[in-house]
Protein backbone atom coordinates (compact mmCIF):
# COMPACT_ATOMS: atom_id res chain seq x y z
CA UNK A 1 0.00 0.00 0.00
CA UNK A 2 1.09 3.32 -0.67
CA UNK A 3 2.20 5.66 1.98
CA UNK A 4 -0.26 7.81 1.24
CA UNK A 5 -2.81 5.85 1.68
CA UNK A 6 -1.60 4.46 5.08
CA UNK A 7 -1.27 8.18 5.66
CA UNK A 8 -5.29 8.50 5.35
CA UNK A 9 -6.00 5.49 7.48
CA UNK A 10 -4.31 6.62 10.13
CA UNK A 11 -6.08 10.29 10.41
CA UNK A 12 -9.15 8.44 10.18
CA UNK A 13 -8.53 6.38 13.02
CA UNK A 14 -7.13 8.85 15.49
CA UNK A 15 -10.15 10.90 14.40
CA UNK A 16 -12.21 7.82 15.25
CA UNK A 17 -10.51 7.43 18.47
CA UNK A 18 -11.54 11.18 19.36
CA UNK A 19 -7.97 12.23 18.41
CA UNK A 20 -6.43 14.48 15.88
CA UNK A 21 -2.84 13.81 14.33
CA UNK A 22 -1.77 16.67 12.16
CA UNK A 23 1.12 16.80 10.33
CA UNK A 24 4.34 17.29 11.76
CA UNK A 25 6.32 20.28 10.25
CA UNK A 26 9.91 21.59 11.52
CA UNK A 27 11.45 24.23 9.07
CA UNK A 28 15.33 23.72 9.62
CA UNK A 29 14.89 20.44 11.49
CA UNK A 30 14.80 17.81 9.07
CA UNK A 31 14.24 14.14 9.55
CA UNK A 32 11.21 14.41 11.93
CA UNK A 33 8.39 12.03 11.65
CA UNK A 34 5.39 12.67 9.58
CA UNK A 35 2.29 13.09 12.10
CA UNK A 36 2.35 13.58 15.33
CA UNK A 37 -0.72 11.43 16.85
CA UNK A 38 -2.97 13.53 20.14
CA UNK A 39 -4.97 11.19 21.67
CA UNK A 40 -8.02 12.11 24.84
CA UNK A 41 -6.19 11.93 28.10
CA UNK A 42 -2.87 13.68 26.91
CA UNK A 43 -1.44 10.73 24.85
CA UNK A 44 0.77 11.76 22.25
CA UNK A 45 2.96 10.19 20.01
CA UNK A 46 5.44 10.63 16.59
CA UNK A 47 4.75 8.55 13.21
CA UNK A 48 6.32 8.47 10.73
CA UNK A 49 4.64 6.56 7.59
CA UNK A 50 6.70 4.52 4.84
CA UNK A 51 5.57 2.35 1.90
CA UNK A 52 5.37 -1.29 2.73
CA UNK A 53 8.75 -2.93 3.50
CA UNK A 54 10.64 0.53 3.62
CA UNK A 55 12.86 1.48 6.19
CA UNK A 56 13.76 4.91 8.03
CA UNK A 57 16.38 7.17 6.74
CA UNK A 58 19.68 7.54 8.82
CA UNK A 59 18.62 10.77 9.75
CA UNK A 60 15.08 9.57 10.09
CA UNK A 61 16.58 6.89 12.97
CA UNK A 62 18.77 9.89 14.63
CA UNK A 63 15.71 11.93 15.27
CA UNK A 64 14.01 9.09 16.32
CA UNK A 65 16.73 8.12 18.96
CA UNK A 66 16.40 11.79 19.96
CA UNK A 67 12.81 12.34 20.68
CA UNK A 68 12.91 8.51 22.60
CA UNK A 69 15.87 9.87 24.72
CA UNK A 70 13.04 12.67 25.33
CA UNK A 71 10.52 10.10 26.77
CA UNK A 72 8.39 10.49 23.56
CA UNK A 73 7.30 6.87 21.97
CA UNK A 74 8.22 6.98 18.34
CA UNK A 75 6.28 4.64 15.75
CA UNK A 76 7.22 4.04 12.02
CA UNK A 77 4.17 2.39 10.40
CA UNK A 78 4.65 0.45 7.15
CA UNK A 79 1.40 -1.36 6.76
CA UNK A 80 -2.52 -0.45 7.52
CA UNK A 81 -2.97 -3.69 9.67
CA UNK A 82 -0.27 -2.09 12.25
CA UNK A 83 -2.44 1.38 13.11
CA UNK A 84 -4.83 -0.02 15.43
CA UNK A 85 -2.08 -1.98 17.54
CA UNK A 86 0.12 1.21 17.53
CA UNK A 87 -3.35 3.47 18.61
CA UNK A 88 -3.86 0.72 21.27
CA UNK A 89 -0.20 0.84 22.75
CA UNK A 90 -0.91 4.66 22.56
CA UNK A 91 -3.51 4.54 24.54
CA UNK A 92 -2.99 2.13 27.61
CA UNK A 93 0.76 3.84 27.91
Amino acid sequence: MREKATEHKLTLMVKQRGGMAPKFVSPGFDGVPDRIVLLPHGKLAFVELKTEGEKLRPLQVRRKRQLESLGFPVYCVDAVEQIGGILDEIQSS
